[in-house]
């Protein structure tokens, strides 16, 4: 595989093909969430409003306005910014602007700027240690195959994927801050103010997901990796006396590395909207807690931009991890 005009346009068409997924899904997601039922308005201002009232506010959200209408102005102020009304003055939000929060007037970018730092601190770290973990143990069990050694890493990586998250980081919790008092109960500290104690708060979280996330990547490395053992080719060097240890090391775990990134990739771009339970139990303040708030007191700007956003993640994880499939895989086709 050459690195050059054919993997620059294999790039391109995938940032490309990202553009127009991301395009498609703020369509779907508005139009989604703004046809749903129930009067917006009525639940903004408050059970206690007259109708006349009410319909200041809807005047105000433009909630008379066609939907499309209101889409493009959406649409406008991701590019450009917008001028928004809050009765008694006028509020500017730069873009990439999301909205304005109809709870409190907040710009939902800023919102979600603030959110961003905590859910991705777990999703980087357990990230990290989920593919430690992982590819390590489905490394070891497919070397071990047919020995006592795979027999027992199979029945944890089975236990593990059976185990919800909030089960193993509750039990991690009464142990390790309860019973033996090594860690204290995680409050998160951001990274620019300490870093060691950012680490120390997230470590009780990122293993957690970890060791659930870890399973299924174990199984997943363990299937690719006999699959491409028992290829051809590995048989040819097996015969011409190569060690075992290479076969695993360079040849075997090199062809299990394109599902393992590609399905790395989703789940890094999924934490960033599905971390609820964790960030929930260890009283973090990312974005899967400030989304059901959202979805709660409906605040629809910003359950909007918070899928979106999700959304955005996804799919920029996904492009990254078709290039990095390519760069693994030598038998992608780039042409």
């Amino acid at each position: 595989m050459s690195l050059g005009s054919g993997f620059t346009g294999f790039v391109a068409r995938r940032a490309v093909g990202a553009a127009v997924t991301l395009f498609a899904l703020s369509v779907v997601i508005y139009a989604v969430f703004y046809v749903a039922p129930g009067d917006v308005a009525q639940i903004t201002c408050g059970p206690r409003c007259s109708p006349a009232q009410v319909q200041q506010v809807a005047e105000q959200l433009k909630l008379d306005d066609p939907l499309y209408t209101r889409y493009f102005e959406f649409l406008r102020g991701v590019f450009v910014g917008h001028d928004y009304s809050t009765g008694t003055a006028v509020l500017h939000c730069d873009a990439p602007c999301l909205g304005l929060s109809y709870q409190t007037d907040q710009q939902v970018t800023d919102l979600i700027l603030n959110k961003v730092p905590v859910t991705g601190s777990l999703a980087i770290g357990a990230m990290v240690l989920w593919l430690i973990l992982g590819v390590g143990t489905g490394v070891v069990s497919a070397w071990r195959r047919g020995r006592p050694t795979e027999r027992v890493l199979t029945a944890v990586t089975l236990a593990g994927t059976a185990t919800p998250v909030f089960v193993i980081g509750l039990l991690l919790m009464i142990l390790v801050c309860g019973q033996l008092q090594w860690l204290p109960f995680p409050q998160y500290v951001p990274f620019t103010e300490d870093p060691q104690q950012w680490a120390w708060n997230l470590l009780l979280p990122w293993v957690s997901l970890a060791l659930i996330e870890s399973a299924k990547y174990a199984r997943l490395t363990r299937s690719a990796m006999l699959e491409t053992l028992a290829e051809d080719h590995v048989r040819t060097f097996r015969a011409y006396g190569i060690s075992e240890r290479s076969l695993v090391g360079r040849h075997a775990l090199r062809g299990a590395l394109a599902p393992v990134i590609a399905l790395s990739a989703n789940d890094f771009g999924t934490m960033f909207g599905g971390a609820l339970l964790t960030e929930t139990l260890f009283g973090l303040p990312g974005l899967g807690r400030e989304l059901v708030h959202a979805v709660r007191v409906v605040d629809l700007p910003v359950v909007v931009g918070m899928v979106l956003v999700t959304g955005f993640f996804v799919v920029l994880a996904n492009a990254v991890a078709d290039v990095l499939y390519a760069v693994a895989d030598r038998r992608v086709v780039l042409a």
